[in-house]
């Protein structure tokens, strides 16, 4: 394999990127959603990553917005979403190299956490935790085990404070 590079999406890459998404995801649903995370509050652009191979976009992430509510108020967080690599290139790594980069993005920034709906062996693996064992609860789809709803503690993560306890609202966005 060449080079890979991994670099913050540009307005540039956006049709690409949709491409990346279609052919991973098998429909334009996923794509369609990005477009939306792009015009909302949630769009974190220094997050929002491509991996680039031979000068074409193979793979694509995302570290967005959402919100945790319990008892101690309402905050909002980091989710991962969505993680795409087009087909051909899947299982070379891409999709590891993606999700380190943007877990390091979200440190940077500051961010506690990272929460992610996904494959537990897949994203267990790369350091991600079952989420309920930190009294973060997700609604997850009837296909997906209670284990899919996971976190990523990063180093400002208190587990005293009482606020990133809680429930994980989707943003309108996600429809």
């Amino acid at each position: 394999m060449t080079e890979l590079v991994i670099r913050p999406e540009r307005s540039a890459d956006f049709a690409a990127i949709r491409q990346v998404l279609v052919a991973a995801f098998g429909d334009d649903e996923v794509a369609d959603g990005v477009d939306r995370i792009r015009e909302s509050w949630i769009y974190r652009p220094a997050t929002s990553l491509v991996a680039v191979s031979d000068g074409e976009v193979v793979g694509h992430v995302m570290i967005t917005g959402c919100t945790v509510t319990g008892e101690a108020g309402e905050r909002p967080v980091a989710m991962l979403t969505p993680l795409g690599v087009l087909p051909e290139h899947q299982r070379r790594g891409i999709g590891a190299a993606l999700v380190r980069a943007a877990l390091a993005g979200a440190e940077e920034a500051g961010e506690p956490y990272v929460v992610l709906e996904g494959s537990p062996k897949y994203y267990g693996a790369l350091g991600f935790r079952t989420a309920g064992d930190y009294g973060i609860e997700m609604e997850l789809p009837d296909w997906a085990p209670p284990e899919a709803a996971q976190v990523y503690l990063l180093p400002t993560y208190d587990p005293a404070d009482p606020t990133l306890r809680g429930k994980i609202s989707y943003p309108p966005v996600y429809g």
